[in-house]
């Protein structure tokens, strides 16, 4: 048998339920028996795996979902990781993302404001708080980032900061010059219902996931993202929402440089 901690997070039993379908559906050809334990520290999703086919499940959650380091003896200089952020900490102006480090104890990554500034904003200086309403941060938003230092005897500091992964898919959100509407706490088939329900589906154009529980709507072109959030908040009272302005993020910069 060999236990895993999924690179995905829930807050409820609802999201457990559907994740156990999910991996009952993937594998119902393999001799194969799956079972969800629950969460571990952070609310990361712990399962089991047994079975004459255990090694090609656990090849294959590796690939598509990904698992967590769990302990910091595997993270290193240069490691990618995917995370959720877990606090935007103005008080240090940094940003805390959970990377799944829980052993010996749990470690988080930070990625310090100036490293955002010469990532995003052309080393412009931006407050964090601003940072984080214009591109999105918010705090359980996935991001994937890059350790760029380890600090202490035990590695007890990470620092990181955005990975090319994350930093060419916000560039590709600038420039489409279309909103993103994220949805934070529902999976793509209680998204696509509540569109259905409210028929803004013709206001969308597609569906991006950013996790199994997170996924960005692309707006089609003249649609107000921040215009959606009453229309689908009544329906998802439990998910949290974010809206990503392209053209309020190109005249922030630009008007920040004018500043200079």
């Amino acid at each position: 048998m060999t236990d895993l901690t999924l690179l995905i997070k829930t807050s409820n039993a609802r999201q457990l339920k559907q994740i156990d379908d999910l991996l009952k559906s993937e594998f119902e050809s393999l001799d194969l028996d799956v079972k969800v334990l629950g969460n571990s520290a952070g609310k990361w999703v712990k399962i089991s795996v047994s079975g004459d086919d255990e090694v090609i499940a656990t090849s294959y959650i590796n690939k598509k979902i990904g698992t967590c380091p769990i302990s910091i003896k595997k993270v290193s200089k240069f490691s990618i990781l995917k995370g959720y952020i877990s606090k935007i900490d103005t008080a240090k102006q940094e940003l805390i993302v959970d990377v799944g480090v829980f052993e010996p104890k749990i470690i988080q990554a930070t990625i310090p404001l100036a490293y955002l500034q010469a990532q995003l904003v052309d080393g412009k200086k931006l407050d964090l708080l601003k940072i984080s309403e214009l591109f999105g941060f918010k705090e359980n938003l996935p991001l994937t980032v890059k350790i760029v230092r380890l600090v202490g005897e035990e590695n007890e500091l990470l620092q990181a900061e955005l990975s090319a992964e994350q930093i060419e898919r916000i560039r590709l959100w600038q420039q489409s010059l279309l909103d993103r509407f994220i949805i934070l706490g529902a999976s793509v088939g209680e998204i696509e219902t509540v569109l259905e329900r409210t028929r803004l589906n013709r206001d969308v154009i597609g569906v991006e996931a950013l996790g199994l529980f997170e996924h960005a709507l692309i707006c089609k072109l003249g649609t107000d993202a921040a215009g959606l959030v009453s229309k689908v908040g009544r329906y998802m009272r439990n998910s949290r929402f974010i809206v990503f302005n392209p053209k309020k993020l190109g005249e922030c910069i630009a008007e920040s440089a004018l500043t200079l």
